[in-house]
């Protein structure tokens, strides 16, 4: 039994989320993702203008007269959420934490989704798959995918999104579009020169084949700048560490920032050299705009 408040949230998430599917997204996500092909849906007279291609040689022998065949773009798309629930996920400082940012985006991949009459499905990890979700349609279905990333109690607390991705190539037997949401911290790409690093680019470039990958990095603003204020504890959500720093020095914010810079910048040269469309959602704005103006780069292209 789902109790009213855990239901008034995820029923807030869907309305601001439907708003945005209407009001941004209104022919973006359509013109964006095609189907895989076209498929055969009738028989008709030949009429002056159609393309004698077209033309159906067996049906014509039997009525003595032209037919062609009529084709229509096979539109129903599958639209699979791989989201990150580890430890890392569970920080934010702006309001909201990661996870409920996750929340919102999969909200709106799901909605729109649904509203072309498409099938989304849900895949959540940790450092083992703790949740799959088989794609559907229906409005209730988006409800439960906003229910299981909001409230979905993880057991393991690492990240382990190569694991994952293989999992998912294994259950995805359509070609898809896959939304991997995550903030992507222990995932290797803090060192793009190690083994970890190679494994993942390894995996995300095999789905990339096979499917439409869109990764979505969840961020925090402290992730990237620190307050100056006095002695600070940093704690590491995914191993326990804690490390104490002087936060009021300057230089030490400067480095700070400095580093996390080069981090981002480092983590988009990488998405970039594997020809994966990769977007920075921040819990302290919102993602909307981010989201539409990828999605126009991939229409120009």
């Amino acid at each position: 039994m789902i109790n009213k408040d855990l239901l008034a949230k995820v029923k807030r998430i869907e309305l601001k989320t439907s708003r945005l599917v209407t009001d941004v997204f209104a022919g973006q996500y359509h013109s964006v993702f095609r189907g895989q092909g076209i498929e055969f849906e009738e028989v008709r007279e030949y009429q002056m203008g159609d393309d004698v291609r077209a033309i159906d040689w067996n049906v014509t022998a039997r009525m003595g007269k032209p037919f062609v065949k009529k084709f229509v773009e096979e539109r129903e798309l599958t639209v699979m959420i791989l989201v990150d629930a580890s430890a890392s996920t569970r920080f934010g400082t702006s309001g909201q934490f990661k996870g409920r940012l996750a929340a919102e985006i999969a909200s709106l991949v799901s909605l729109a989704a649904i509203r072309n009459q498409d099938k989304a499905g849900l895949m959540m990890f940790t450092d083992r798959v703790e949740k799959f979700i088989p794609v559907r349609k229906g409005v209730r279905h988006v409800f439960r995918i906003i229910r299981e990333v909001l409230y979905h109690q993880p057991q393991g607390r690492k990240t382990d999104i190569v694991h994952a991705l293989k999992d998912l190539n294994n259950v995805l037997t359509r070609r898809a579009i896959v939304f991997v949401i995550s903030d992507f911290v222990g995932a290797g790409l803090e060192d793009t020169a190690s083994e970890e690093f190679a494994q993942l680019r390894r995996q995300l470039c095999a789905m990339n084949k096979r499917h439409d990958v869109i990764l979505v990095t969840l961020n925090d603003p402290r992730e990237r700048d620190m307050p100056r204020t006095s002695l600070t504890i940093l704690h590491d959500l995914e191993t326990g560490k804690l490390l104490n720093v002087d936060a009021s020095s300057g230089d030490f914010c400067r480095a700070y920032h400095q580093e996390n810079t080069e981090r981002l910048a480092r983590r988009k040269r990488a998405f970039r050299s594997m020809g994966i469309d990769a977007i920075d959602a921040w819990t302290d704005r919102s993602f909307a705009d981010d989201l539409v103006r990828l999605f126009r780069e991939r229409k120009r292209r």
